[in-house]
């Protein structure tokens, strides 16, 4: 007989051993298994684990103790096979997808999807049925394809309905406009009604959820009592036990349904909120005034959508918890009025107590959080300038100071940070001892008026404590993310009520309908329309159609303003503007989308292949595309970064040509081109492309001139003469002002006989200009790229931002960890927590076993024993609290303050190639939200995650005191539990990453919008802007969605298995006979059982979370370790304090490339220039000139060869110690924000009297005493507020005062009239006579008067000689390029 049970036990598992290797050969992961199988297995699992325990407890024979031990690993086996493919009662998706898919040519097996279609389809949760909805199995696939390889975007589903931003923001801002209307009104409140109304349903699901879950939590505590009678054997029914446990267990599956779909929906509403806000900061951002964004920089702006729409995103997370606290204080007290009568009053007041002794320390942190965020706007509004004017810091040596510019707003702020987060643990342990609190109030009530305790009341008294706990330990949390909220909602809502540019500036009038294109009427505009003295005054005039206009006068008279007015841009005061047809713009400061070159002409527009190319060549882009790797398809870099400015402004002119309007208005856009290039320029487009079209343009070349049929010229904001050329020549002083400098300009040449060379020449400086092109712009492509720009062999400029994939090393933990003082704090920390838990064990052990299981039984101990044993052990883990809320606060803080100071050190110390290639985006996305991160989350996460695993591993030893036979299945299920974990970590890893990564695009394409706002408003192309937000948005909360989702996934699983436990305990106590465990213990450990899930769910929980917040580490050290520029400084090798003294500069065999796989740009020069001379130089664009002022400066290295300046080797003494000697007025003018005295001398090196002084030189000092500030009179962001000749005489005042002995001018006076040019010139003659002045000019004039001339050609020094006699010699190449000056000087550009 024995011998056929042990062959019946053999060929059973033989037979479960063949469908296990059967399943695990045949069928995939993703095969869907029906339901009822997957029930099934749970079941037997279950029985089988139920039947080794008893036979464990009561038959002990190894026979049958070897056939269940098999059984439930069989069990095991097949639940994890279950749980971790799909639901079979789902319809297959690939029957739900299109037949005919554009990117996919053939079936995939589910889950298997190709890049191009995975971001095209739509989230399964969209069409899920009701049983994947509840388990969360729709995203059974995504996990699993996250767990084979690491995750793209390309692999997360698009939102489906309003969860999409296409679905939430137009509900979101008709709400808005239907209660506030459109007049910038818009309220807190207003918001917050609006933000409701958005999310009502889920808002109102969630409520519910949350009130079911609440009443399920409370089943427990309220049947704790009952069940340690019945374990004591007082039983009034038969099955007593077995009710109770079904009791408890479906209460515990309602809790954790309700709890995870309750959870998943809040994330729901913070993810649609948080992109419907980005979507109303972006369109609110896209319309500002000019007037309102001098007030709210870009920084800030950013901040708005990195941050306030991020908390208020995150705030959903506790959302109901103000008005559940109530619900849970109320149940609790129900219970413990059943439990202990009266002395559940005493509970009220403790509670009440607590709650109202919150409100100081509320006030305090919102006052604290108010002010960080207020710093924070001002770091970040800094940071965003610094990085867009990077490459003039580094020219200037001006980097460190603004980096401790940068510490300084950062001490600000951290000033804040340290008492923000002092009084955040303060709360905390004021919270977590509260608790605690008031069960010593409670219990000690009972005493006091002679209610007897027995161990079930004290069990039951307890778990109600300990439910009633989380909401306390959350409340303060709630309360700090409430007051974060209502600051960013109130810091949002005033942002949303800042004006609007006006729209009824213009008014539009229909294509044809009238002949005049433009007119005004008495126009008064100003940018400040508080200023009495406006922009521009009485402005009158009328363009008919096809006319073409200039507009002309001297620096800061007016000409920008008045076609911004055209535009719409300046606020109108009075007057009348009229407009007939569609326009397009081209700015004075070029405007480049990051893009390629193609988006950036065609902006929107339909591809029109003929007309495409005919406007390339008009612009003479061809010769510039053919020697790009990817031609018209390369990415322009960030602010056209890779490009030279002659090239960023073709491309700008080509996008407007592409447009085909009716009007176009140029802002002097050929002062960035050389001589030959403006010509051809403005005779294809202006004269050609354009002849029937309404052209107005801002120009400083008086031969440009002749050709309009109407003359403006401007001073002061008046229109002073207006007509034909010949007309108003005589007619005033401000025109001939400006014909008699460009006049005066034009007869140095004549002095030094140039002009006799033009009859020879004039016909063959075409034929020698198109036979030179292709090697000069073969060169201007060159030249102009930046260091990592590798694109012929690796690729683009722009790469996608690098991301970590797979698991986060445990050196980025170890890190962070140990920054803050070596981790000494961490021992302490985790000290403490343990001894928490064990003196919080010790209390509720000592109050279990203290009291007696029923009133007919003695107390062990005397009443007033157990309450000073009680409030004894209270003290002591009250105390243990608070050492540990101050730890880590201390280390969280010094860790944050530590981070910022090397990554930020790290950033200003990177090389200028860094800046090209890397959008100001990802580095402000560092700055801003992972910074904040570091700040406020992560001490608390890695807090969390170190106390949720003491927590866990006291209940487990709770229980395991009670009963050991719970390891057999709580091992089992811990390991099923970690290999979920670790099935689910790679999917939520790359998501949490993918957010991060995806976050940068918004803010890059925000910054980009506002700079480009004016550009972007006169295509009419906000809507096309907008979109492309909204897609880039929509990437954003993709993989946030879905990562909220896996994990729920994941969490209800937990909560299964945790359940599995539970039960398991409960079923083992009500099966032992009666007496063989204390009731007391035994209700004790059921106690910590309730919790055990929710124990078992935090530390996975805080684990996951950790592992998603730690990217931001990962992502922030990744910037700490970017490769540094050479030293500031080398003590041994320094200059004198006199260096250089004469200034000369010796090049020997000067090689430079930008990358090592690329051609060389400077070839081997090797001259002299002379100390105490000036040198001019020349060459056609692209011939290497920047880059040579560059490597004086030594922005880029030299690859062979010396420079030497007074004979020393500037490649051996520190950066600092060479850039801060030398001068520069570079070919872009900046300004930052602050005052007149800051920019010119950020350093605080000189007085009063000495900027005074320089401002009379460089004719600014009567503008600037104007101002009601004088020198601190605000210059507002980008100096916008200033024109951009007035700011490049500002740049002419920074080296007036410094008196360098050596400096340089590249293109400096590109932006001023050909008079403000002159005057320049005169200056720089008389201030610099006995310095070396190394001249780079478009216009030849500014280098005739040189010393001597150096004339570059395809990175090789062609001539260099004194002017006269490179003039003397016709067949020179100086010569020519005079002579072709002077033709387009002498021409008129009439109109033919």
């Amino acid at each position: 007989m024995d011998a056929l049970v042990l062959l019946d036990l053999v060929l059973k598992v033989i037979a479960w051993l063949a469908i296990s290797a059967y399943l695990y050969t045949q069928l995939s992961s993703e095969v869907r298994y029906p339901l009822v199988l997957r029930i099934w297995w749970c079941v037997f699992f279950l029985l089988s684990c139920y039947c080794l325990v008893v036979h464990c407890v009561f038959d002990r024979k190894p026979r049958v103790l070897v056939s269940d031990i098999l059984y439930s690993l069989t069990g095991l086996y097949f639940c994890c096979v279950g749980f971790s493919g799909g639901v079979g009662s789902d319809e297959d998706d690939l029957l739900q997808e299109p037949l005919i898919s554009g990117n996919c040519t053939s079936r995939l097996s589910h889950g298997e999807e190709c890049k191009k279609c995975g971001g095209e389809s739509v989230t399964p949760f969209a069409t899920a049925s009701l049983f994947s909805v509840l388990t969360f199995s729709w995203l059974g696939s995504l996990v699993a394809l996250g767990y084979k390889k690491p995750l793209d975007l390309e692999d997360v589903p698009q939102l489906a309905g309003i969860d999409n931003v296409h679905g939430a923001f137009p509900v979101l801002r008709g709400k808005l406009v239907f209660d506030q209307g459109d007049h910038n009104s818009v309220t807190t409140f207003g918001l917050i009604k609006a933000l409701v109304f958005t999310t009502w349903k889920e808002l109102l699901l969630t409520a519910f959820l949350a009130i079911v879950n609440t009443v399920a939590t409370f089943v427990g505590p309220y049947l704790v009592d009952v069940f340690v009678q019945y374990l004591n054997g007082h039983r009034e029914r038969e099955n007593e036990g077995y009710i109770l446990v079904s009791a408890f267990i479906i209460a515990k599956l309602i809790e954790c349904l309700t709890l995870r779909h309750w959870f998943f929906t809040l994330q729901q509403v913070g993810i649609r909120i948080k992109a419907a806000l980005i979507a109303l900061i972006y369109h609110k951002g896209l319309t500002l005034s000019c007037q309102s964004k001098q007030g709210h920089t870009t920084g800030e702006i950013i901040n708005f959508m990195t941050v306030d729409a991020e908390r208020i995103g995150d705030f959903s997370w506790c959302m109901h918890d103000p008005w559940v606290v109530f619900l849970q204080v109320g149940l609790a007290l129900v219970i413990l009025y059943r439990t202990l009568g009266v002395a559940s009053i005493a509970t009220l007041f403790a509670t009440v107590a607590v709650m109202m002794a919150n409100l100081p320390l509320g006030r305090l942190q919102e006052n604290f959080q108010t002010n960080l965020m207020e710093s924070k706007d001002q770091r970040m509004k800094s940071t965003s300038e610094i990085l867009r004017n990077m490459r003039i810091l580094k020219l200037q040596g001006w980097d460190m100071k603004f980096l401790s510019k940068i510490e300084e707003l950062r001490n600000n702020e951290t000033g804040w940070l340290r008492k923000y987060v002092y009084t955040n643990a303060m709360v905390s342990f004021v919270f977590w001892g509260t608790p605690t609190f008031v069960a010593v109030v409670t219990f000690g009530t009972c005493m006091l008026i002679g209610i007897p305790l027995d161990s079930g009341k004290i069990l039951s008294a307890l778990a109600t404590f300990r439910i009633l706990q989380e909401p306390i330990y959350n409340l303060p949390d709630t309360i700090s993310i409430t007051i974060q909220t209502k600051v960013s909602l109130d810091r949002i809502a005033s942002f949303l009520c800042l004006d609007d540019i006006q729209t009824n500036v213009v008014r539009r009038l229909p294509r044809g309908s009238l002949d005049t294109a433009i007119e005004i009427v008495h126009g008064n505009f100003s940018w400040d329309v508080s200023s009495p003295n406006p922009t521009l005054k009485d402005i009158n005039f009328r363009v008919s159609h096809g006319m073409r206009v200039a507009v002309c006068g001297m620096v800061g008279s007016g000409k920008s303003s008045l076609l911004s007015s055209i535009l719409g841009e300046v606020p109108k005061l009075s007057g009348v503007i009229e407009m007939s047809g569609t326009k397009a713009y081209v700015s004075q400061t070029p405007w480049i989308q990051s893009g390629t070159i193609e988006e950036n002409i065609v902006f929107g527009e339909g591809m029109d292949k003929e007309k495409y190319e005919k406007i390339l060549e008009a612009c003479c882009l061809k010769k510039d595309l053919e020697i790009l790797s990817y031609g018209d398809k390369t990415i322009i870099g960030e602010r056209g970064i890779n490009l030279s400015g002659g090239q960023k402004q073709r491309v700008q002119i080509a996008r407007a040509l592409y447009q085909d309007a009716d009007i176009y208005l140029f802002d002097d856009p050929f002062s960035a081109l050389d001589a030959h290039t403006g010509s051809h320029i403005f005779k294809e487009c202006i004269q050609g492309i354009l002849e029937s079209k309404t052209v107005i343009y801002v120009t400083h070349q008086v031969e440009f001139l002749p050709s309009a049929d109407l003359i403006l010229v401007m001073k002061d904001g008046y229109i002073t003469q207006a007509g034909k050329y010949g007309d108003i020549l005589n007619l005033g002083n401000e025109f001939i002002e400006l014909v008699v400098a460009h006049e005066k300009a034009l007869s140095a040449i004549n002095l030094l006989e140039a002009g006799l060379a033009l009859k020879d020449m004039n016909i063959s400086v075409d034929s020698k200009t198109k036979s030179d092109k292709s090697s000069e712009e073969t060169t201007d492509v060159q030249y102009s790229q930046p260091p990592e720009d590798v694109q012929g062999t690796k690729g683009q400029l722009v790469q996608e931002e690098e991301r970590e994939k797979g698991r986060v090393e445990f050196s980025v933990y170890w890190k962070y960890i140990t920054t803050a003082y070596g981790g000494a704090l961490i021992p302490v920390i985790l000290l403490a927590q343990v001894l928490f838990q064990v003196l919080q064990i010790g209390s509720n052990y000592w109050m279990a076993w203290a009291t007696p299981v029923s009133g007919d039984e003695a107390p062990p101990v005397q009443n007033f024993t157990l309450i000073i044993v009680y409030v004894a052990l209270a003290i002591g883990s009250s105390f243990c609290i608070f050492c540990r809320a101050m730890s880590l606060a201390a280390a969280g803080y010094k860790t944050a303050t530590i981070l910022f100071q090397r990554m930020h050190l790290c950033i200003f110390r990177a090389p200028m190639s860094f800046f090209d290639s890397t959008p100001s985006g990802r580095i402000l996305n560092r700055a801003s939200m992972d910074q904040s991160t570091i700040d406020m989350n992560m001490p608390n996460q890695v807090g969390l995650f170190a106390f949720s695993i003491i927590q866990l591993l006291g209940n487990i030893a709770v229980m395991a005191l009670v009963a050991w036979q719970v390891f057999v299945v709580f091992v089992p299920v811990i390991a099923i539990c970690i290999w979920l974990q670790q099935y689910y970590i790679p999917s939520a890893r790359e998501l949490a990453r993918l957010i991060g990564v995806s976050k940068a695009p918004v803010i890059q394409h925000f910054a980009e919008t506002i700079s480009g706002s004016t550009t972007i408003r006169s295509f009419d192309q906000e809507h096309r802007f907008q979109e492309t937000s909204m897609k880039l948005i929509d990437g954003n909360s993709r993989p946030k969605f879905h990562s909220a989702g896996v994990m729920e996934w994941l969490c209800f699983r937990l909560d299964m298995f945790s359940n599995l436990t539970f039960a398991f305990t409960l079923v083992f106590l009500i099966s032992v006979p009666s007496g063989t465990i204390d009731p007391s213990i035994a209700g004790l450990a059921v106690t910590y059982g309730l919790g055990l899930n929710m124990s078992q769910f935090r530390v996975i929980w805080n684990l996951c979370n950790l592992d998603n917040k730690i990217i931001s580490v990962e992502r922030i050290l990744q910037y700490t370790s970017i490769p540094n520029e050479p030293p500031l400084v080398i003590e041994v090798n320094r200059p004198d304090d006199h260096w250089p003294s004469c200034g000369e500069v010796e090049m020997c065999n000067l090689q430079v490339q930008y990358a090592p796989h690329m051609p060389l740009v400077l070839r081997g020069l090797t001259c002299t220039f002379k100390g105490g001379k000036k040198t001019g130089i020349v060459g056609r664009t692209g011939s290497g000139k920047s880059t040579l002022i560059q490597t004086i400066f030594r922005i880029v290295e030299p690859t062979a060869g010396v420079i030497l300046v007074d004979g020393i080797n500037i490649s051996l003494i520190g950066l600092h110690d060479l850039r801060s000697r030398l001068s520069i007025i570079p070919q872009d003018p900046t300004m930052f924000e602050g005052t007149v005295r800051s920019n010119l001398d950020p350093l605080e090196e000189y007085t009063d009297e000495q900027i005074w002084e320089v401002l009379d030189m460089c004719q600014l000092g009567d503008e600037v005493k104007s101002k009601e500030g004088k020198l601190d009179s605000a210059v507002s962001e980008n100096g916008e507020n200033w024109s951009v000749g007035q700011r490049q005489l500002v740049c002419l005042g920074r080296v007036l005062l410094k008196k360098s002995k050596l400096l340089i001018l590249d293109e400096a006076t590109a932006s001023v009239d050909t008079a403000t040019d002159n005057m320049i010139q005169k200056t720089l003659r008389q201030h610099f006579q006995d310095s070396t002045v190394l001249t780079i000019a478009h216009r030849i004039t500014s280098v005739l008067d040189s010393d001597m001339v150096l004339l570059l050609e395809n990175g090789l020094i062609q001539e260099y000689d004194v002017p006269t006699k490179l003039l003397e010699d016709k067949s020179s190449s100086f010569s020519k390029l005079v002579a072709e000056y002077s033709v387009r000087g002498n021409s008129r550009f009439r109109n033919s």
